[in-house]
């Protein structure tokens, strides 16, 4: 029974064993950690919420030069109501019989005052008449209906309106605002691209920092190996008393120093993967490797052909930035101009109050639609002027820019080209210094185990292998790199 525990137990961790194995060699590519990149970057993200942001900001540029319907709504209380009619006035309908009974008095005596001996008495006994009937209290009654019908109950206002207004000429500058929001739209979509490049690049960047670490790792392993196996033959030799105890012991001194440079580049490949999996979007402390690359065949460049600088500047993101200000700019001229225009609008719309306006503010709702046209010219604004300077300067300082960058921009070309070939040649050169100290390698091996040179000897070639073979390397990543920076370069 207990055997059988033991085998169970035996199995179950090679299982275990063999799925953590597999679990921690997860194998990066450049473009698997180029595809989580974008998948996790947060300039990335921020730089997609700014597009959203000026695509809407297009929008709203493109609205204002739509109608907007607005509704407007309003209730006010007043202590008094407003008056038509003075208190004299009112005064005066009061009594409206005493005005007119001394107007019809003045007119009767006036007519019948003139005739012969009864003219007076006629007179006198219509104004008898008249004061003594009751059409006196009748006229007071008329003035009363005629103050009260104009008295207005506005303590109590309630009012409202819809009203449609339609730009028809505003200078130009909502045209110029429309453009300018577009431009803005168009701009992040290149900052978003420009970001998405540099991303990228830090991604190749940290990748190639990788594997490089992780060769000059493996180069180190084999170094420290030799070393050992040279350790083992001088102790060999000692014993054989064909080797002293210096030699033993610059042998050893060697293998620490290496067994150090191989604790530095473990430690240095433990960073680097480190920074490959922040900028990848996974946890620092993943397990995984990177895939094996053959570069030494990869010299797919040809640094002898010859580059159209116009090709470059219309491509590099840079330039099309510089381009969209320049326009931005135009727009800002195009504005400023604008506020020495006259402005024009049509509006119309629907009023409806309580009290009613149009039937004697009685106490109900009436309304009325209404249109009308608005014009604005400006007669004098000395600060626009200068305005309309200052966003011409600022176009033409947009214009020194672009300039600028186009020299900076054939300056930075030919500097990545030189690095280029300067890798290539590098590399050739390590290649054949390679060759040279394997060959030395080889042969210092052959006349060690003959005892025809001594372990100095021997160690010297193969620090000579040792760093001729980083050299390589070196070479290797530099050229990747250079492809990288020279595709950025030339805005592809």
């Amino acid at each position: 029974m207990k055997a059988n525990k033991i085998i169970i137990f035996t199995l179950l961790t090679m299982v275990g064993g063999q799925w953590t194995e597999a679990r921690s060699q997860e194998v990066l590519t450049l473009d698997t950690c180029r595809v989580r990149a974008l998948r996790a970057n947060a300039g990335l993200k921020r730089a997609e919420v700014k597009k959203k942001e000026t695509e809407a900001l297009e929008k709203v540029a493109l609205w204002q030069m739509l109608p907007k319907v607005s509704a407007n709504g309003t209730y006010n209380w007043m202590e008094k109501s407003t008056n038509l009619l003075s208190d004299e006035q009112k005064d005066r309908l009061n009594h409206l019989s005493g005005v007119v009974q001394e107007d019809l008095s003045a007119s009767i005596r006036q007519e019948f005052g003139g005739l012969p001996i009864i003219g007076d008495a006629i007179a006198n006994g219509l104004i008898n008449i008249l004061s003594g009937s009751t059409l006196s209290t009748n006229i007071d009654n008329v003035g009363h209906r005629i103050t009260e019908a104009l008295e207005t109950d506005t303590r109590n206002v309630v009012a409202g309106t819809v009203t449609v207004t339609q730009p028809v000429f505003m200078g130009g500058k909502l045209l110029a605002l429309h453009k300018m929001a577009s431009l803005a739209n168009e701009l992040s979509g290149v900052e978003y691209d420009r970001e998405k490049e540099a991303m990228l690049i830090a991604v190749d960047e940290a990748y190639w920092q990788v594997v490089s670490v992780k060769h000059k790792k493996e180069l180190a392993e084999q170094y420290a190996a030799l070393l050992d196996t040279l350790n083992s033959d001088v102790e060999e030799m000692m014993r054989a008393e064909v080797a002293t105890k210096g030699d033993l012991t610059k042998v050893r001194v060697k293998l620490n120093e290496a067994q150090m440079s191989l604790t530095k580049a473990t430690n240095g490949l433990a960073l680097a993967k480190m920074l490959l999996a922040q900028r990848c979007g996974m946890p620092l402390d993943s397990e995984y490797d990177v895939a094996d690359h053959n570069i030494l065949n990869n010299q797919d460049i040809q640094n002898n052909q010859s580059i159209d600088m116009n090709t470059v500047w219309a491509k590099r993101k840079e330039m099309r930035m510089l381009r969209i200000s320049d326009s931005v700019a135009l727009q800002g001229v195009r504005i400023a101009r604008s506020t020495f225009m006259p402005n024009v609008a049509v509006t119309g719309g629907y009023l409806v109050s309580n009290p009613n306006l149009f039937n004697g503010f009685s106490n109900e709702f009436g309304g009325t639609f209404f249109a009308g046209v608005v014009v604005n010219v400006p007669i004098l604004h000395g600060g626009s002027f200068y305005s309309l300077k200052a966003a011409k300067a600022k176009r033409e300082e947009v214009k020194w820019q672009m300039e600028e960058a186009k020299e900076m921009i054939e300056l930075q070309v030919n500097k990545v080209r030189y690095e280029l070939e300067l890798a290539y040649k590098k590399m050739a050169q390590a290649q054949s210094d390679l060759e040279n100290a394997e060959e030395n390698l080889k042969l210092a091996d052959e006349s060690f185990a003959a005892g025809m040179c001594s372990s100095s000897d021997l160690m010297g070639a193969q620090t000579a292998w040792l760093k001729a073979k980083g050299e390589v390397l070196d070479a290797e990543i530099e050229i990747e790199m250079g492809k990288v920076y020279l595709k950025q370069a030339l805005g592809n």
